[in-house]
């Protein structure tokens, strides 16, 4: 059974490791994080400073003890209704067995019952069709009136699509 508990400096260098192969790891990536690979002490400490403004949780997966996904939920309203997941991935050796929709639901229901809040969104790429339907999957669809985005990767235009959900 899966759990998704408060991140741990500890769980960094296990994290950080899935990213090792950056191309590899932008092609299954929902997240745009534009400066992979990063260290396990940065961040470490990028989290410990966000965490103190209380909008900004990071958390791991774990199952049967083992760490298998990460993601962090931001709230970028005041009033903290609307929750923006991010830096939403899986060990890569775990791929393709539904470890990403279950922590999706495990993170809808933290945002909701913990902290109340009733939408969650996230930026998903569209060269990345394996995380596109686990989004819908999950319940998410895509916001039509926000601007699109183009990043160019890896010598390939990637477009970035917004997704939303209600909680």
């Amino acid at each position: 059974m899966m759990e998704l508990r408060p991140f741990r400096p500890e769980d960094a260098e296990i994290i950080i490791g899935w990213t090792d192969n950056e191309p590899d790891f932008r092609r299954w990536s929902a997240d745009r994080y534009d400066h992979y690979p990063i260290k396990a002490e940065d961040m470490v400490s990028a989290y410990e400073a966000a965490s103190g403004s209380g909008r900004f949780s990071a958390y791991t997966a774990v199952e049967d003890g083992e760490v298998v996904g990460h993601m962090i939920i931001r709230y970028p309203d005041e009033d903290m209704k609307a929750a923006r997941f991010g830096f939403i991935i899986v060990d890569p050796k775990k791929r393709r067995r539904g470890l990403g929709r279950k922590m999706i639901g495990l993170a809808k229901d933290t945002a909701r019952e913990k902290d109340g809040a009733v939408i969650a969104t996230l930026g998903v790429f569209a060269n990345n069709e394996p995380a596109y339907r686990c989004y819908l999957a999950a319940g998410f669809s895509e916001v039509p009136d926000i601007k699109e985005e183009y990043y160019h990767i890896f010598d390939e235009d990637w477009l970035c699509i917004e997704m939303s959900c209600q909680l």
